[in-house]
């Protein structure tokens, strides 16, 4: 049972930090870069747009993989998503993610990144959406 829960550990961490690098590498951790891209009516540098095209690539076929399978890689449960429809609450949730992007130049995965690299608008942000995150888990609908 250790040897089992130490590779899958370690395989966490190893994606984790392949991850990390790609963003690194790709420019995705420079909020500069991010608002760079999401201004299209100033000084637009559509190079994140590589990015993302490739990272949707990656994720068609990876989710197309996955469908055939009924176990992880490792022989773990197989977490897809299951949720189809589109609801006030993932509106809501899209709205306040873009406005947050925009306004900070970061996503959750490159603010995680940035932390580690002492950037102080990432931990600001991180902090913002733990707490986000939180009011969400309320219902405030009854």
């Amino acid at each position: 049972m250790l040897h089992h829960n130490l590779v899958h550990r370690v395989s966490e961490f190893a994606v984790g930090l392949l991850f990390g690098l790609g963003l690194m590498l790709s420019g995705m951790t420079d909020p500069g870069k991010v608002i760079g891209f999401l201004d299209l009516a100033g000084s637009w540098d559509p190079s994140l747009a590589l990015v993302m095209g490739g990272a949707i690539a990656v994720g068609f076929f990876a989710f197309a993989l996955a469908k055939k399978r009924t176990t992880n890689f490792l022989g773990g449960m197989l977490r897809l998503p299951t949720h189809s429809h589109i609801d006030q609450p993932l509106i809501i949730g899209s709205l306040l993610f873009g406005a947050g992007w925009g306004w900070a130049g970061f996503c959750p995965g490159p603010a995680m990144v940035s932390m580690a690299d002492g950037q102080a608008k990432a931990w600001v942000f991180v902090v913002a959406m733990v707490i986000g995150m939180w009011l969400a888990s309320f219902n405030f609908a009854d």
